[in-house]
């Protein structure tokens, strides 16, 4: 009955934390809809006088401004809204940009499930100005990592271990995007299959993220209404003859996908090789944003309400055409989102892919409609599918993508050509995904390194090292105990299998049972070895498993268990020793480990390319210094009106003479003796430096080592002469780089 309790005491606990964690992420969804809701209304409609529609299940919360509507404010508005949120992450929380779900997956499979307190709250603030200023992108990213940090804080506040923060960081990932997305079912899944790039799930979130899914998912209805994203008409598949055309669909989605992650990660790449401060590429990105949107503002913000339309058969023209418009819409949305998330701005990846796809299957919906209206009769199903699908090829998470849009669109009769296009999707662009930091397996997972190794031995059959059991010498059961003792005299053996005159099995004994009879000469004479023999033996079999064969080992604390044949247990094969079962096992594990770390050297090649690189390709030569005899006063001026924390300190020839930093400063402004103190007295001389013809990889265990924000460069013929300074951010995005380069070159090879 205690037992009982105790584990309904402990579902309780864990429930209570589910719940817990689906109310935050709820009420964070909550918050985010209001901010996005109220930015929209601020950036878009009052000052450019563009109000897009919405979808059906989330209407404006605002009435639309009799603001005329201005193309070249729609024009600047990204680039406003860019370098706001810029400034906001690069200063805060650099960890924050990009899209988000990328940043939760990697903390999942490489963190422990740790997620900075303050990131849900940055990414937050600068994906909501980022998004309602005219930025494309989705709500998935900033509502997942609000989620999966406050399941990551509530496990450490708690001082539960990784994997039990891993699990309440995942829970939250679901709880986010099932809420603001209207799909607690979808939601739970999509948080255990986005992890990997294979079909494969995360077991063991599934329960905790579909508990905190729904109950944010009620939070943010009980605010916001109760429904769907989308309404749509009951679309219906009658005809097998449309799978043709849902085929058709399946490859344009594909090709589409991998043009998105190329324009992604192409232009991520290229403003990573812009020499100018972070703090400005959202900016350059939203105007390349607001450049498209001047032309097509369908492409920018959410476009929600354009894939609404599409879903209800009422799509504007453009030049006349409304397939025209789709597909103008799709790949100005492509563009929109590479410039305004690859540039570094915030917001989720989803949203848009939703958008695109939805735009794709409407126009080869309407194709099809125009040239076989007779099978191809709703052009709005292909909407549906389209946006299964699109997402499906960037995602690699094809089944909770089809829960996501049949919930998202509250149309669930057409799951068959929703499975066919979404598997043929996934099989067709397994090579790409939009999030990079998944992993292939479970394997391959730093989270379940070890996993793996504990099962070996029920793999291993005795069959498998017969040939290492050992052939011994039989004992006849009519054997005298003096005929024994003369034998024992010349044998290593330590354990004697006793068989009858057909040579079958009967008994058997070790050196231990016979220790105080062997030299007994009263007894030598009326004893047989059939009376020391134990007729109940524990023996094996080849084709018992060698974890079974070591539980038996240490049934009587043996050393040795005899191998019989199958079919009959009397007829003795050899004797098996523990050591060398322990022995083949090391082995096993040996092969699986060596095999293992060749495929993490082959999948972690980019790392080692850090021993390749040169410090010069991403050292900062243009670097803000501090001269030596600046007084301390006009120290503290400098200080604060420059973004950098650590600057070197030179002397007026520019020779180095040390690195001060906002702790130095901050102790010497608490002395309170400013007057008698100038820069290089303060600063830290004891230096750590490396040279441009230095690695990376060196660089970045200085760097480590020391706990230092800035190494400085120096010249290899003078280490004084400061040639530039290198940091940590500058190694990693050089990697991400080379990185970028290799899946680049990979994928265009395959």
């Amino acid at each position: 009955m205690k037992i009982k309790t105790d584990r309904i005491t402990i579902a309780g606990k864990w429930t209570l934390y589910y719940v817990l964690i689906g109310l935050i992420a709820g009420l964070g969804s909550v918050a985010f809809q209001y901010l996005c809701q109220i930015g929209s209304h601020v950036f878009l409609d009052q000052m450019a006088g563009y109000s897009p529609p919405s979808p059906a299940g989330e209407p404006h919360l605002f009435s639309p401004t009799n603001t005329p509507f201005n193309r070249w404010i729609l024009l600047f508005l990204p680039a406003l809204g860019g370098i706001v949120s810029g400034w906001l992450v690069y200063t805060f929380a650099p960890e924050a940009e990009g899209h988000g779900t990328d940043a939760a997956i990697d903390s999942y499979h490489n963190k422990g499930g740790f997620v900075r307190g303050r990131i849900p709250f940055i990414k937050t603030i600068a994906s909501a100005l980022t998004i309602t200023s005219g930025g494309s992108g989705g709500r998935e990213g900033p509502i997942a990592q609000i989620g999966a940090g406050f399941g990551s804080y509530l496990a450490t506040r708690l001082g539960l271990s990784d994997r039990q923060r891993r699990i309440m960081l995942a829970a939250g990932i679901g709880a986010g995007v099932g809420s603001i997305f209207r799909a607690p079912l979808a939601g739970a899944l999509f948080a255990a299959e986005v992890l990997y790039r294979e079909p494969e799930f995360e077991a063991e979130v599934i329960i905790p993220s579909g508990i905190s899914s729904v109950v944010a998912y009620c939070v943010f209805c009980l605010v916001f209404g109760w429904g769907s994203l989308f309404e749509s008409q009951d679309f219906l598949f009658r005809n097998p003859l449309e799978l043709g055309p849902y085929i058709v669909l399946a490859f344009v989605l594909v090709g589409g996908g991998i043009l998105y992650i190329k324009s992604f990660y192409g232009v991520q790449h290229v403003f990573r090789e812009f020499k100018i401060p972070n703090h400005i590429k959202p900016a350059i990105g939203g105007l390349c944003t607001g450049v498209i949107g001047f032309f097509l503002p369908a492409t920018l913000s959410f476009g929600y309400g354009y894939a609404q339309m599409a879903l209800n058969n009422e799509v504007p023209a453009l030049f006349g055409f409304p397939t025209l418009f789709l597909l103008a819409l799709a790949f100005g949305k492509i563009l929109t989102t590479a410039f305004t998330i690859g540039s570094g701005g915030s917001g989720g990846v989803f949203g848009p892919s939703i958008v695109i796809g939805g735009a794709l299957g409407g126009a080869v919906g309407r194709i099809f409609h125009a040239i076989m209206p007779g099978i191809v009769v709703e052009p709005g199903a292909f909407v549906v599918v389209g946006m299964a699908g699109f997402f499906a090829a960037v995602s690699n998470a094809p089944i909770s993508t089809i829960i996501f849009v049949s919930e998202m669109t509250n149309s669930y009769h057409l799951l068959l050509p929703s499975l066919l296009v979404c598997s043929l999707a996934y099989l067709l662009s397994r090579n790409w995904t939009i999030y990079i930091k998944q992993v292939p397996s479970r394997i391959d997972s730093n989270a379940h390194r070890g996993d793996f190794f504990v099962d070996v031995l029920g793999t291993i059959r005795v069959k498998e090292i017969l040939g290492q059991v050992r052939r011994v010498e039989l004992i006849p059961e009519d054997m005298p105990l003096t005929a024994f003792r003369r034998m024992f005299s010349s044998t290593d053996q330590h354990y004697f299998p006793v068989v009858n005159k057909e040579a079958r099995l009967t008994g058997i004994f070790s050196i231990n049972d016979v220790r105080g009879v062997i030299f007994d000469q009263e007894i030598g004479s009326l004893v047989v070895m059939k009376d020391i023999a134990n007729p109940d033996i524990i023996v094996t079999t080849p084709s018992e498993d060698l974890s079974e064969v070591l539980k038996k080992f240490t049934i009587r604390n043996l050393h040795r268990l005899p191998v019989v044949k199958d079919e009959d247990h009397s007829i003795l094969l050899g004797m098996l020793d523990r050591r060398e079962v322990i022995q083949y096992y090391n082995q096993k594990v040996e092969v699986i480990k060596s095999r293992h770390d060749r495929e993490d050297i082959e999948k972690n090649h980019e790392i080692s390319q850090l021993k390749h690189v040169r410090v010069r390709q991403a050292m900062r030569r243009d670097t803000e210094t501090i001269l030596a005899s600046m007084p301390l006063k006009e120290l503290r001026e400098f200080i604060f009106q420059c973004k950098y924390s650590s600057f070197p300190v030179v002397d007026a020839l520019g020779l180095l003479r040390g690195v001060i930093s906002l702790a130095d400063c901050q102790k010497a402004f608490d002395e309170k003796t400013e007057k008698a103190l100038t820069a290089q007295e303060i600063a830290t001389r004891d230096l750590v430096t490396v040279t441009e013809d230095d690695t990376l990889f060196l660089a970045l265990t200085r760097i480590i080592q020391g706990d230092f924000s800035i190494l400085p460069v120096v010249s290899k013929e003078n280490p004084k002469l400061l040639l530039g300074v290198i940091s940590r951010r500058d190694i990693m995005s050089t990697y991400d780089d080379i990185v970028i380069k290799n899946v680049a070159r990979d994928t265009s090879a395959a």
